[in-house]
């Protein structure tokens, strides 16, 4: 099988590229810059998915695109209504021309929950659009990425953790590998929807405190009201857009529970371990 993945630089991305190529399929990544993807995967495509006119012709021969093309922290002056959803819709659009068999989106869990929010509205636009596309389709939601919970880490290595509320919110973030596994599935069944996240269902303060052990350090967390988190929300709006729009997504997230049926075999106490001792995971 013949499988493109966009996004294919980013976080999960690249695991993306491993995992299908794991399973004996020929992988295409699809970059904006091939520097920096060499050895990612099979094929590499330099392209602009926010310009379609880069795109024409790259999917013939796909079977599936893969596609976990988004903004977690803007920088290069793109906004979410830009990436996530019309770079997203220029990738359909071609893949409904070159008759791919299926297109699998990376979305968020709990998007019905965070509407408002600019990041996943855009995010929420696309699957309904693609919702509506003749083309099969399999929307993945997943809670939360081992990569996000660097931040705890990090918070920790300063030497204090501060958490809205009582800390009691509960998630099961997945590490990437663990993902792509799960999304390799889900793409290999026909899955139209699926919801996952990884193997350990931890409160937020439980996850503060594996920061903590993994650097070998005293516990020091401060539970700050949640009315400041609400109250911040409110405010975010007037900074500009680069600041806000990744703020309003994880202050919203952080009042939710995040949890989905547990997938993985790779855990976060490990993770944030191996990253106190200075390895990749």
């Amino acid at each position: 099988m013949n499988v493109l993945v966009a996004g294919a630089t980013g976080y999960l991305g690249r695991y993306l590229c491993a995992e299908y190529a794991r399973r004996g399929h020929h992988v295409t990544a699809l970059v904006r810059d091939t520097s920096r993807a060499e050895g990612l995967a099979d094929l590499l495509i330099e392209a602009e998915a926010t310009r379609p006119g880069t795109l024409t012709g790259v999917m013939d021969g796909v079977d599936l695109v893969v596609s976990a093309l988004g903004i977690t922290r803007q920088a290069d002056g793109l906004g979410y209504r830009e990436v996530d959803f019309q770079a997203n819709l220029n990738l359909l659009r071609e893949a409904e021309t070159a008759g791919v068999g299926r297109f699998a989106y990376v979305h968020v869990l709990n998007a019905d929950a965070m509407t408002g929010v600019p990041l996943v509205d855009a995010k929420s636009a696309f699957v309904e659009t693609l919702r509506f596309s003749d083309l099969p389709a399999t929307v993945i939601a997943p809670t939360g990425y081992f990569s996000d919970m660097g931040d705890i880490l990090a918070m920790a290595r300063s030497g204090r953790v501060w958490l809205f509320g009582d800390g009691s919110k509960r998630l099961n973030p997945i590490h990437g590998a663990d993902l792509a596994a799960a999304v390799a599935d889900a793409t290999d069944a026909g899955l139209g929807w699926a919801e996952i996240g990884g193997p350990d269902v931890m409160t937020q303060d439980e996850i503060a405190r594996a920061a903590f052990a993994a650097l070998g350090t005293e516990p020091r967390i401060t539970y700050l009201p949640d009315a400041l988190r609400r109250a911040a929300l409110g405010v975010l709006p007037i900074l500009p857009r680069r600041l806000s729009g990744p703020a309003r997504f994880f202050l919203t997230a952080l009042g939710l529970d995040m949890v989905a049926p547990r997938f993985g075999t790779r855990r976060l106490a490990d993770h944030f371990a191996a990253l106190a001792r200075g390895a990749e995971t």
